[in-house]
């Protein structure tokens, strides 16, 4: 009856976790995978089966369900479950658990399960054993998806209860296999296109903001009125003319000293990348709007400071049309900008993080997976927007964890069923290297994952901890704490799960590797020396500033 209603609700992916007291629901699960009602996909690791589902979800915009036995393998959900509230990610949690009698008895694996994940669910229910169990999951679906008034879509925990026995009665079978229905809803790049921007609106200095999951009505918005676009890589606004890529080394021409000022901010999605973003919406002297038809689950209500927005018109009213030596000076000063940065970058034949960002997003299409740290800001630095969008971008930004990178890379890649990119870090790698293992008879997916190897934490040595680093105030303790080099042989690792493996050092090694088509899963090695890299931006920030200002005149 659960599964008969999770399917009824449009649940077509459940990842399963083995275990015993969730039997009833996985031979029940079984049947309908052979009767081509739904696709199992098994992981012996809760954690990555439940950004596996995370996975599934974001890539197919439907609710994806994982199940567990009881005790700590729903523990294990909890990242997951965290990155879908803060993401509004439709996960349904399906926890097995003992009856009520067994429960606070000590029974083997009885642990306190309803509620489990506390705020982290929109609607959390414990279903006793033998109670009917539909009115339950269908309003758990409803919640999952969104369908409440002034609630965003998110996780959802059914917690249901078995009594022996666990297995089906003597004469039970699954039937004869049938053709399996392929459900997916695979995500191409979109792009808008917006009538002009009223000529009675006034002229203002304002840039858009895209951050994560803005979609391309932000593109839309800056190119109807003539404004400039400053996108983060998960916006999925991150093309068009009025794209500038290098734009968070260009905040500071344009404040409140310079000759063209920022009078305006107008925010898409949530941004997760840049302390210069960051420091621009706190400005006092720059009001800021955010575009909120729908709710969401990132920020409480005022608690932010932006204006929140329901509709365009009034965005509209608020940005005004941009001036055109506006737009012209921003994308004179990107264009110097990148020119600069591909010369640095050029510099050099060895492979670095921003030059390793700015040929995965080159190459990338179908699909494109960025772990959180550096790969991500490595592509929102380097990466050249182009003219129309070549792939649908995803990133677990909810949190910005980087657990559950692989696992959540695979699941887009089968949901979507397309040509997947994944780029992470070594340390985001390792973190989840149990995100290669894939269940009995599971067809590979297609699915490239590029790991820039650089033995350890990079990210933090561009960080204030760099400087303490550098000092040598603390001795080894950065390294060791923050750094944590390792000797990890990566191409051992991807023997032992089965997964093609190479090794490129340069970026013409990297370029050609990117060249070649995606089949099944694949790892590309890309080894780094991050002693170098906070040099490197050092010289980055320096040429840009000397090429803007000359492109400014200032």
């Amino acid at each position: 009856m659960a599964v008969a209603a999770l399917l009824g609700a449009g649940v077509r992916y459940v990842v399963v976790a083995p275990g015993s007291r969730s039997a009833p629901m996985a031979y029940a699960l079984a049947e309908a995978d052979t009767a081509g009602r739904v696709e199992l996909l098994v992981r012996i690791d809760e954690r990555d089966a439940g950004f596996t589902a995370l996975g599934l979800a974001l890539a197919t915009g439907a609710p994806a369900a994982v199940l567990t036995t009881s005790g700590t393998a729903v523990g294990n959900l909890l990242p997951a479950v965290m990155e879908a509230n803060h993401a509004a990610v439709p996960l349904v949690v399906l926890s097995a658990d003992r009856p009520d009698e067994l429960r606070g008895t000590g029974a083997n694996q009885t642990t306190i399960q309803p509620d489990l994940f506390g705020e982290h669910v929109r609607f959390a229910v414990d279903v006793a054993a033998g109670d009917n169990p539909v009115r339950a999951v269908e309003t758990a679906l409803s919640a999952a998806t969104g369908a409440f008034e002034d609630i965003p879509p998110g996780p959802v925990q059914l917690n249901l209860a078995f009594r022996d026995p666990l297995v089906p009665a003597e004469g039970e079978s699954m039937g004869d296999p049938a053709a399996r229905r392929v459900h997916h809803a695979p995500r191409s790049p979109l792009a808008l296109d917006f009538p002009a921007a009223d000529a009675a609106l006034p002229e203002r200095r304002t840039v858009v903001l895209a951050g994560h999951d803005a979609g391309p009505v932000a593109e839309a918005f800056a190119r109807a009125h003539g404004l400039p676009l400053l996108a983060e890589p998960s916006s999925n606004a991150r093309f068009g003319p009025n794209a500038v890529g290098p734009y968070r080394l260009l905040l500071e021409h344009f404040g409140p000293d310079a000759a063209q000022p920022i009078e305006r901010v107008v925010l898409f999605g949530r941004p997760t990348l840049s302390r210069p973003v960051s420091a621009l919406l706190a400005r006092a002297d720059v009001p800021s709007a955010l575009y909120q038809p729908v709710p969401v689950a990132w920020y409480e209500p005022g608690r932010r400071t932006e204006l929140p927005l329901e509709t365009l018109a009034d965005l509209a009213e608020f940005a005004g049309r941009g001036p055109a030596a506006w737009l012209d000076a921003w994308v004179l000063a990107g264009a110097a900008a990148q020119h600069a940065l591909d010369s640095v970058l050029a510099g050099t034949a060895e492979a670095t993080g921003p030059a390793v960002g700015a040929q995965v997003w080159e190459h990338a299409s179908g699909q494109l997976v960025l772990g959180s740290s550096n790969g991500i800001r490595d592509v929102d630095l380097a990466g050249v927007p182009p003219q129309e969008p070549r792939a649908t971008v995803f990133a677990n930004r909810g949190l910005a964890g980087i657990d559950g990178t692989l696992a959540t890379a695979t699941g887009v890649a089968v949901g979507g069923r397309q040509e997947t990119t994944v780029l992470l870090g070594d340390v985001t790698f390792l973190h989840d290297a149990g995100g290669l293992f894939l269940g009995a008879g599971e067809e590979d997916p297609a699915l490239r994952i590029v790991v820039l190897n650089d033995a350890g934490g990079a990210i933090f040595g561009l960080l204030e901890h760099g400087g303490i680093d550098q000092s040598g105030r603390y001795g080894t303790a950065v390294e060791r704490l923050f750094g944590t080099p390792h000797t990890v042989d990566l191409s051992s690792l991807a023997a032992a799960y089965g997964v093609p493996h190479r090794a490129v050092t340069t970026t013409a090694e990297l370029a050609a590797a990117l060249a070649e088509p995606v089949e099944d899963r694949s790892i590309i090695e890309v080894r780094t020396d991050r002693r170098r890299l906070r040099a490197l931006h050092g010289s980055i920030r320096t040429a840009v500033a000397a090429a803007v200002a000359g492109t400014l005149g200032g």
